[in-house]
């Protein structure tokens, strides 16, 4: 048996609320677990993610990682990101500019304090194949709750980005499970982050993924709101952009992510990471 030591963080927290954010499991030093074990443990902490570090194995890369939910991998994901780019900072491993390698490629990460940004990879958009009746069923709305081009956008890990026409609609949405199972990512995942963008730049949003034969719903999703990102980008809109989101509403963990397209069209996600505990795990 290996004890392996874990910190427990909050990621995109909202202001000083000691219970916002979306929680997150990191495993500093993972040598030595193979892939099943990391999905057991995984499942066993049961939070929407926990991240593993490994060792570098290129200079310009500040450390690997592996990014699993309780039912399977993920190639790329926001609030771990951010989270393990925290900790790695925390054990010395880089300073406020760190580069973050998983599955989906190198993710650069930077912070002011305990803010931290990463820089999406580009992303690319697919349309939905499925009709706006079906989709509008599917998320329990109806079709005049969608608004303009839903699509499938690909920064990493690949979701249906859906416009809703206002925040009512984003509040009353049920997504059928059976049903959504049926719009699936390219990966056979059935997910959808709905949202609402307001005229003063701030924007609603729900995230809701499978995990078996439920669906989950997201407190706090940066991959979501980089391929928004990519939403934005491919429907042409103005650049510059900035939006804040808000997200955790219904799950009772209120979050806080900021969205920047620049005029170069780079995207990037910020938010607040605190620390709030720390243990060791035996395996």
């Amino acid at each position: 048996m290996t004890r392996y030591r874990f910190r427990i963080l909050n990621v995109f927290k909202r202001g000083s609320e000691p219970f916002s954010g979306n929680p997150l499991c990191v495993f500093e030093n993972a040598v030595g677990m193979n892939d099943d074990t990391l999905q057991a443990v995984a499942r066993q902490f049961n939070l929407s993610e926990t991240t593993f570090i490994f060792p570098s194995d290129a200079p310009e890369v500040t450390a690997n990682v592996r990014i699993y939910t309780p039912a399977y991998e993920m190639p790329f994901a926001g609030h771990p990101t951010l989270g393990t780019a925290h900790v790695c900072r925390a054990l010395g491993m880089g300073g406020d500019r760190l580069s973050l390698k998983m599955p989906a490629g190198i993710i650069p990460v930077t912070a002011a304090k305990d803010r931290w940004t990463l820089t999406a990879n580009e992303a690319a958009a697919r349309e939905l194949k499925e009709t706006r009746a079906q989709l509008a069923q599917a998320l329990g709305l109806t079709e005049s709750d969608i608004g303009e081009r839903p699509l499938w956008i690909d920064s990493g890990s690949e979701q249906l980005i859906v416009p809703l026409t206002n925040d009512t609609a984003v509040r009353n949405a049920q997504p059928r499970g059976d049903l959504l199972a049926h719009i699936q990512s390219k990966n056979g995942l059935g997910m959808a982050y709905l949202f609402h963008l307001n005229a003063d730049g701030k924007a609603l949003a729900r995230f809701f993924f499978p995990q078996e034969a439920a669906v989950l719903e997201d407190p706090a999703t940066g991959s979501a709101t980089a391929n928004l990102g990519g939403w934005w980008l491919a429907m042409n809109n103005p650049l510059p952009c900035a939006v804040e989101v808000s997200q955790g509403e219904y799950v009772k963990r209120p979050s806080r992510l900021h969205l920047s397209v620049d005029a170069q069209r780079q995207v990037r996600v910020s938010g607040d990471v605190v620390e709030v505990g720390q243990g060791s795990f035996e395996v």
